[in-house]
């Protein structure tokens, strides 16, 4: 019986060191590349560190400094969930529509979607730059336009009531890679279905609900929890637009301050930038940099709550 239970212990030994030694690359890539920057932001939120002296433990000061006293972290949070909501909704239904509109197209298709995909490949300052210089309250295109056929022109990337829906505009027109995806799902939907639900006598809107999106739901889920992680690393875009128009030319000795026109663009990863490099408070920073992980964690959470798709059929 020793010997059996021996025997056993050491397969199961072996089974275990196998294992281990196949896992053992994303083991390494998981400690290194998310375990412990994870672990070292935890514990700088609890330190002061400027970067040049070693760190001090300062308790939860810069906890407290972040949502009591440093002035741009609340706007920056309500403007980064009103662009999780606002933009990747849009961005998920601006792509469907647009999928949807080019498989039903019967000639063209390829040139359709080409011109659609192009402007995902803009890189983004470039795309972000032109946008701003197109949306120009005073000299731009589209103002011009807007004013010959009478309808107001709102002063876009200068108002703070219309920053984000113009960054929104810009999001919306990089659509391409959403309509990929979706065009994907949408081929995909087995024909027969459609086939059995117009012998049923079902409406457009019907096939549409009870036929096309259960079948593409898990792209849907897909597209907004992918959005909703890259809406929470929203960056270059509102800090290029802001720039550009403030009309600040950055150069030796400039020091813009993100966020124009009156903290309409602040985004939280302009925080931890601000914040890091620019104040060289590294604590505060970590500090924002978690705030950021637990609510890209809980959207995450409540999406995947739904394991069978956003829609199903029947809802």
């Amino acid at each position: 019986m020793a010997t059996t239970a021996y025997t056993l212990r050491a397969k199961r030994r072996k089974a275990a060191l196998k294992t281990a030694a196949f896992l053992s690359p994303w083991l390494i890539g998981f400690s290194v590349f998310f375990a412990y920057p994870l672990i070292s932001t935890v514990y700088f939120s609890f330190m002061h560190y400027d970067g040049f002296r070693p760190p001090t433990f300062s308790g939860t000061k810069n906890w407290l400094y972040v949502f009591r006293d440093y002035p741009y972290f609340w706007p920056a949070m309500r403007n980064t969930l009103w662009l999780v909501v606002v933009m990747v909704g849009l961005r998920v239904v601006f792509g469907l529509g647009i999928g949807l509109l080019i498989t039903k197209i019967k000639t063209g298709t390829g040139v359709f979607r080409t011109l659609f995909y192009l402007p995902y490949l803009a890189p983004p300052v470039a795309a972000t730059m032109a946008f701003a210089f197109l949306l120009n309250p005073g000299t731009g295109p589209v103002n011009s336009i807007l004013e010959k056929t009478g309808i107001p022109a709102p002063a876009w990337f200068n108002d703070p009531a219309w920053s984000k829906p113009a960054l929104t505009l810009l999001a919306l027109w990089g659509v391409g890679d959403l309509m990929v995806i979706f065009m994907a799902a949408l081929l995909d939907v087995p024909k027969e279905q459609y086939e059995a639900a117009e012998l049923d006598g079902t409406s457009a809107w019907q096939r549409f609900r009870y036929v096309t999106l259960p079948n593409i739901s898990p792209i849907v889920m897909f597209a907004v929890v992918t959005g909703v992680i890259q809406t929470m690393q929203y960056y270059a875009q509102p800090l290029i637009a802001g720039k550009v128009a403030s009309g600040v030319i950055q150069g030796a000795g400039t020091n813009f301050e993100p966020g124009y026109p009156e903290n309409s663009t602040w985004t939280l990863p302009q925080l931890v930038y601000n914040l890091g490099f620019q104040r060289f408070d590294y604590g505060s920073a970590c500090v924002v940099a978690l705030v950021l992980f637990a609510l890209s964690m809980a959207f995450t959470a409540l999406l995947m709550r739904r394991r069978g798709g956003l829609i199903q059929a029947g809802d």
